[in-house]
């Protein structure tokens, strides 16, 4: 099978249902995805840990799954089981409890595992705005929101790994209330 079509040669692409331009808010959409995706595979490339390399594989393949729904012009499917929403939140618990507990904003990066998982947390709340925009995807929004935070947590996770302290917004204030202790 030849990998080329020439069917978007004239700045045309299909969705499920008719034929769009490239700039359709819809393929945006989808090229945003695929950008987070390869983000996600470039930070998972970087990563030691096999659990972590476990989830974000998983996300890849759920990202997949999400992109499916936008690709229908009329009413999509509900094909996406969201309660992954609530596996992110699982995992991210599980990961924060390896992580230095958080009082000021932090710069994105330290080590390498880390500022990959930040690049990869900043293209995702891009994917958030964009999917805002377009309406179409308000149902995925909770899990887009969890993502950026479960991408947030362990990347500070990775720099605990690699040995590398967060560093912490200089001019930044106490923002976060500390965890108060079970008495």
């Amino acid at each position: 099978m030849k990998r080329y079509t020439r069917t978007g040669d004239t700045g045309e692409t299909s969705l499920i249902g008719s034929r769009v331009d490239k700039h359709h808010p819809q393929i945006e959409a989808m090229g945003l995805l695929d950008e987070l995706n390869s983000h996600i595979g470039l930070a998972i490339a970087h990563q030691t840990d096999t659990s972590l390399r476990e989830q974000l594989t998983k996300i890849q393949h759920d990202l997949f799954d999400l992109g499916s729904e936008l690709m229908y012009t009329d009413s999509p499917p509900k094909t996406v089981d969201l309660s992954i929403v609530t596996e992110l939140e699982r995992w991210m618990d599980d990961w924060e409890k390896s992580c230095p507990e958080l009082v000021r904003f932090i710069l994105p990066g330290g080590s390498v595992e880390s500022a990959s998982l930040h690049m990869a947390r900043s293209v995702c709340r891009r994917v958030e705005r964009d999917l805002t925009a377009l309406g179409v995807a308000d149902r995925q929004l909770p899990y887009f929101n969890r993502l950026s935070d479960y991408l947030f947590t362990v990347a500070r996770y990775a720099n605990v790994v690699a040995g590398v302290p967060d560093q912490e917004y200089a001019r930044g204030a106490a923002v976060f209330q500390p965890k108060r202790k079970k008495e």
